[in-house]
């Protein structure tokens, strides 16, 4: 982009990139947790197992990271979900200070068995947009996280 988007003079909070993504952020997850009000599951239990299905963490650090939660609260639901054996803890054999988490079969089945929920949820958001616009939407967010994130691009 040539030049700045934002001018410090009419800047207005109601169209900073910070609000729209955090309000975005916000709204889907009141929404989506109160999806799983009547599931065996609650919202922060399928994200984490989603994560480590995903392998987007395979520590509670990770998890922490990831999802920019405290790691007491996520320390305590991971013991939840070990206790119903959703997933494991396995000590990593090349640094016994490293505690790696593991979906279990059972966790994952579970896990699978609710994203028909949130799928059917987006698929309702995005009823006014074309599969262009909202491929253009999801590549753009991915772009910027990228661009805001500390992480490297993969190559």
């Amino acid at each position: 982009m040539v030049g700045h988007y934002y001018n410090a003079k009419r800047y207005d909070a109601r169209r900073s990139i910070g609000y729209l993504v955090r309000h975005s952020s916000a709204i889907i997850t009141c929404k989506i947790e109160a999806l799983f009000a009547e599931k065996d599951l609650t919202f922060i239990q399928y994200v984490i197992l989603m994560n480590l299905r995903d392998e987007l963490a395979v520590t509670c650090a990770d998890l922490c990271g990831v999802m920019r939660y405290d790691s007491g609260a996520i320390t305590r639901v991971i013991d939840q979900l070990e206790k119903r054996k959703l997933l494991k803890r396995q000590r990593s054999t090349t640094d016994r200070r490293v505690v790696k988490l593991a979906i279990t079969p059972h966790g994952k089945k579970v896990v699978e068995s609710l994203i028909p929920v949130v799928v059917q949820q987006y698929n309702e958001w995005f009823t006014d947009f074309s599969k262009e616009e909202t491929d253009t939407l999801i590549m753009l967010l991915t772009k910027f996280n990228t661009k805001i994130s500390d992480k490297k691009p993969e190559k």
